[in-house]
């Protein structure tokens, strides 16, 4: 990990993504019915509610409309769900209006080419391991985890491991004994 990265994600206290691809490995499950189905793993959806635990917020920002996404996001109690928005530009600018928050204090994990503009703009841009080559050449930071697999908790550990808040967040799991 660079010093560099460490410093942006010390700054963090949004936390926005893209949906597919990210929270999920980017497949969609279509039925005859033209309902949809998606699956999200569970240790991002707790490293989400640790990053809420510490005080910090989160979002998605997705292109596309779906209620699979809108349902997990309340869910994990996320502060911000911007579906169906072409424009993310926009819908970025939007979220860090409504949040108070400048650009250096919010990260943005994507995986295709619409999220580089997001990820160029945010204080710690972040693409998942599988994202487009040109996503991952634009991003301070890649995970080592696929969309879907743990990326977003790999992120969340990072940004609460360089705020030194991670240790308290785990202590409480230890402790529960």
């Amino acid at each position: 990990m660079n010093a560099d990265v460490q410093e942006r994600a010390a700054r963090i206290k949004l936390l926005l993504m893209d949906c597919d691809g990210v929270l999920t490995d980017g497949r969609i499950w279509l039925f005859e019915n033209g309902e949809e189905q998606k699956g999200f793993h569970t240790r991002d959806g707790l490293g989400i509610d640790l990053l809420h635990r510490a005080g910090l917020r989160s979002g998605i920002i997705s292109g596309r409309t779906s209620q699979a996404v809108e349902t997990r996001a309340r869910t994990l109690g996320m502060s911000f769900v911007v579906q169906g928005h072409e424009n993310k530009v926009q819908a970025f600018a939007d979220v860090l209006a409504q949040a108070s928050v400048a650009n250096d204090e919010v990260a943005y994990i994507g995986d295709d080419m619409n999220d580089i503009p997001l990820i160029m703009r945010s204080g710690l841009g972040v693409a998942v391991a599988d994202a487009a080559l040109e996503t991952r050449e634009r991003a301070h930071y890649v995970t080592k985890a696929l969309g879907g697999f743990g990326a977003v908790r790999e992120v969340i550990e990072l940004i609460l491991k360089s705020q030194g808040r991670w240790d308290e967040l785990i202590a409480s799991f230890c402790d529960a004994h």
